[in-house]
């Protein structure tokens, strides 16, 4: 059965019963309902960890790889935020499932490239956590195309993707992006800088449409300047959305999850019309 989660992410009752899960949580509350909801959605059956010791003992005991960690900060055995010290190291992709989340431990957080956090303040966080967890399982369907002049934000904008789990390519000029689209059906989101040297953002986007539209292929643009009226124009010449550098990974990962999301629903809408 399909159907929408709450911020617009279709969900098509596609099971993950291979994905192994760790959740690394002492709350009897909160790992029932995680456990509870994760195998009601996707067939996973998550594996708990109730202490730092637990949770290595996960790690250690197991030669199957762990495809994702959901971590609260601090475990017994770890009142200092160690666990996710740990699971950082050993490069485990791990969303952060907590109570507290201040800004300074957001900003130091955010710098060890974890997937995502959920706040544990709402009614919804276990529906956000899951939609998080789905999305990550699912992103490497997904084949993004940055264009950037800039090896420095080419490779920003990549890490950003990659630790998503997205498929991305890069293109250093609006040539050689159009040449990645035409040998690359299935791209179906491009970001790309204005400012470039031989076709910029706006001519780009020109070019793109005049062969793929919005319900076939998603445009943001990106640039650094200070002008205001970049945004409109972008969107007159076909781009769908529009950020201002420098942006947070939050606000860039919603927008990249919003336009994804409104194309996927384009593509089931046609399914059933045809």
């Amino acid at each position: 059965m399909t159907f929408l989660g709450i911020s617009g992410m279709q969900y098509t009752g596609e099971s993950f019963p291979d994905a192994r899960i760790i959740v690394a949580e002492d709350s009897n509350v909160f790992t029932s309902m995680i456990r509870t909801r994760l195998k009601e959605l996707f067939n996973i059956d998550v594996e708990i960890c109730r202490s730092f010791e637990d949770l290595q003992a996960a790690n250690e005991l197991s030669d199957e790889p762990v495809t994702l960690a959901i971590s609260n900060i601090n475990l017994p055995g770890a009142e200092k935020g160690e666990a996710l010290e740990y699971l950082i190291d050993l490069n485990i992709p791990t969303i952060i499932f907590t109570g507290t989340f201040q800004e300074q431990l957001r900003e130091k957080l955010l710098a060890k490239d974890i997937v995502d956090y959920i706040l544990k303040d709402n009614i919804f966080a276990v529906e956000m956590l899951a939609e998080s967890v789905c999305r990550f399982l699912t992103n490497h369907r997904h084949h993004v195309l940055v264009v950037d002049d800039s090896p420095t934000a080419r490779a920003l904008l990549s890490s950003r993707l990659k630790r998503y789990n997205f498929r991305v390519s890069l293109a250093e000029s609006g040539a050689k992006a159009l040449e990645i689209l035409r040998a690359n059906q299935d791209i179906g989101l491009v970001i790309t800088d204005y400012n470039m040297p031989d076709v910029d953002g706006f001519e780009l986007t020109r070019r793109i449409r005049g062969v793929r539209g919005s319900h076939e292929l998603r445009i943001i643009g990106v640039s650094s300047s200070t002008d205001r009226l970049l945004s409109a124009r972008f969107l007159k010449v076909g781009g769908n959305d529009f950020m201002l550098r420098p942006f947070i990974d939050e606000e860039f990962y919603c927008r990249v999850n919003q336009n994804l999301d409104t194309l996927t629903q384009i593509k089931a809408a046609q399914q059933r019309l045809s």
